[in-house]
Order: C-alpha cells, then sequence, then structure tokens
C-alpha cells in the first residue's frame, strides 16, 4: 500500500492519521481479492487534504457509479469502492458497542445497496473452496445455532479479564477469540472485512493505541487465512487446528513484533521446507505466487516460468479459480487477467467448460 506514503512522510498528524485509515480501509478489500479504483484513490487523497469530507468522499462515489455501471458481471471495482470509503468512515469514529447488535450493523453499513442481505443473518448453511486449504472448506456454524453462538461469545469475552497476563498471552487469547467469532460466519458474505473492523475498534477499547493496521494495509488476504487455519482439522491426515499464523500477525498489530507472515507457509500439504524459505529482497507477489506453485507441485523448477506459464500452473491446481482470484495471487490488474486467459484460449491452451458461473478450466497440453 504506497498510495498515500508521503502523507506520512511528512509527518502532518492529522493527515499522517486520515491517510492510515484510508491504507487499512483499501488494504481490507483484499480479503476477497478487490482492488479499488484510481478514482476512489483520487477521492480519498482529497479527503486526506482536507479538501472534502468523508461524506462528500461517499456522495461523489455514489454519483460516479450511477454514472459508470460495471461493464461485467464479475467486476466488484463498485463493491471496493464503496466498502472501503465506509471502512474509513467507521474506523474515523470515536465511538465503540461490543453486543451483537454492533456486530450486525457494521456489516449493514459495509454493504447497504452491494448485498441484498447486509446486516441479515444468514438462515442457510455454507461452505467456502479456500486456496489454502487446496479447495477444502472450513466447518462454519450451523445457520440454526448463529445467533446464539455470537452472542455466547461476546458475552464470554465480555466476562473475560485480562488483569495479570502478559502481552503474549493477551495475544493468544484475542486469537482465540477472534478466531471463534469469525468461525461463526455470520453473513453469507463480507464476514472477515466485518471480523477485522470490530477486532480493530475492540483492541483500541482495550488500551492499543499503538496498533499496527499497517498490518491489515498489507496482510489482510494473510490475515484471513490465518482465520481459515485456526478453524480447519482433518486428523484422518494429520491435520489439525492451529491459531499460530493468527497469533504471529495479532502479535505484530499489537507489539510491533516482525514475524514473516507468508501465505505459503499456511498452505495444507505444502512441503515444510519449501514453504518456509527467508523471503529474498525485493521480492513481488508474481515470485511469491511461483514459489507457491512450486511448493503446492513438491518439485523444484530451475527454469522461471513466464506470467502465462504461471497463470496455467494455478490452474492446473485450482482449475475453478476466478479471473479475480487469479488477479490477487499473480498481483496482476483484472484487466490484464482477462487479456491474458482470452489469448490462452485463442492459443489453445486454455479452455472454459461449463458456464462463468459453475463451469471450470481445462489446461490443454
Amino acid at each position: 500500500m504506497e498510495n498515500f506514503d508521503e502523507y506520512l512522510r511528512q509527518g502532518e498528524p492529522n493527515k499522517a492519521e486520515k491517510a492510515k485509515v484510508w491504507q487499512t480501509a483499501i488494504g481490507l478489500q483484499q480479503v476477497d481479492g478487490l482492488t479499488p479504483s484510481p478514482y476512489l484513490i483520487e477521492t480519498a487523497r482529497q479527503n486526506i487534504e482536507g479538501d472534502i469530507s468523508l461524506e462528500e468522499v461517499k456522495a461523489r462515489i455514489e454519483q460516479y457509479y450511477q454514472q459508470h455501471a460495471a461493464r461485467a458481471a464479475d467486476d466488484r471495482t463498485e463493491e471496493a469502492d464503496k466498502v472501503s470509503a465506509r471502512i474509513a468512515e467507521i474506523l474515523s469514529e470515536q465511538t465503540f458497542s461490543f453486543s451483537p447488535a454492533a456486530y450486525v450493523n457494521i456489516h449493514k453499513r459495509l454493504f447497504a445497496g452491494i448485498f441484498p442481505f447486509a446486516g441479515v443473518v444468514r438462515d442457510y448453511n455454507i461452505t467456502k473452496k479456500e486456496w489454502v486449504l487446496n479447495g477444502e472448506s472450513v466447518l462454519y456454524a450451523s445457520a440454526g445455532l448463529v445467533h446464539e453462538t455470537l452472542a455466547f461469545d461476546l458475552e464470554q469475552e465480555k466476562k473475560f479479564s485480562y488483569k495479570g497476563l502478559t502481552e503474549q498471552a493477551i495475544v493468544e487469547h484475542l486469537a482465540s477469540f477472534v478466531s471463534n467469532l469469525w468461525q461463526i460466519h455470520l453473513f453469507g458474505e463480507g464476514n472477515t472485512r466485518t471480523t477485522a473492523i470490530l477486532l480493530i475498534q475492540y483492541v483500541r477499547k482495550l488500551g492499543f493505541r499503538n496498533v499496527n493496521n499497517d498490518l491489515f494495509a498489507n496482510h489482510s488476504w494473510y490475515f484471513r487465512n490465518a482465520l481459515v487455519r485456526a478453524n480447519y482439522e482433518d486428523l484422518a491426515r494429520g491435520i489439525y487446528r492451529t491459531e499460530q499464523f493468527l497469533i504471529r500477525f495479532l502479535s505484530n498489530l499489537l507489539l510491533q513484533t516482525q514475524f514473516p507472515l507468508r501465505n505459503r507457509d499456511m498452505l495444507v500439504g505444502a512441503d515444510s521446507s519449501a514453504a518456509s524459505q527467508v523471503n529474498e529482497p525485493g521480492e513481488t507477489a508474481y515470485d511469491t505466487v511461483y514459489r507457491v506453485i512450486d511448493t503446492v507441485n513438491d518439485t523444484v523448477n530451475p527454469m522461471r516460468d513466464t506470467p502465462n506459464q504461471t497463470m496455467l500452473r494455478l490452474l492446473q491446481q485450482n482449475n475453478q479459480l476466478t479471473a479475480v482470484e487469479m488477479s490477487s495471487l499473480l498481483g496482476l490488474s483484472l484487466s490484464t487477467v482477462k487479456r491474458k486467459i482470452k489469448a490462452l484460449k485463442s492459443s489453445g491452451k486454455l479452455e472454459r467448460l461449463g458456464s462463468d458461473k459453475k463451469g471450470y478450466w481445462r489446461v490443454i497440453g
């Protein structure tokens, strides 16, 4: 997240604080592989400069999308822009309520007009294929119990005493709390962003004044994958629930530690020796994906793939990846990924079987 670094370097407190809020708001969109538009970035700059208020930001974004409808069904830029502005607004407020109603209200504020179920608790069971689990899903709370489970978890947390705990013990307890909260998955979509906002507000309330929200700006996908690993187990394959990755994230967030945060370390079935390699200086998102694929295949490829070859290898591993997910994994824009897909299809190397929504990819040759 380099969009607003100049405001952090300049050191003007008001502008720096706004810039941090916007970096967090925009970075959190990566949990769903979303990227806000240049228009949102420019509008946010005007807010940081003090030229317009957050209300004006929201109004301009609404007006912009009244005039610029999405051209493709899978284009979620409008969602990224509107939710970023709403997160910035919530994080700029000096209020907080710790209750089921407040949690539901966060979701409603973030996704009103975007999801028809904004602020509506799900009444159906869900599964979600996870990249970090090689397509498996976490077992989420039963639809019939989500209300009671949320109320119980928040009430237990209210009663919990942090008195006498070491900083490490506090972090470990918070990891357990946020892991359990996320596993409920109260809504059909938007659970991770909603949980992240509640967590940021809650740790402020607990007195953590120097929260390193850069972690949410730069490592929000790691945060989500850590939540997944904290809630998944398959004893038959020797896979156990682990909060170690979430603890690393929260430790860096609250205690300013410097644990390396690498998504490839969390891959189920990954070769540990290959997955735990230290990042090379200047490693890019492309390099990370390249290493992840080699880890999944348990092979070492002495030749560096082209982006097209890497895309094909991704689709060999998961033939149901969307263009948005490939954009996030490869560190490329959505339009670039779509162009490459079109070229691969035209050259006979890639085929789409079935519908855009329910079909899958077939790599040829």
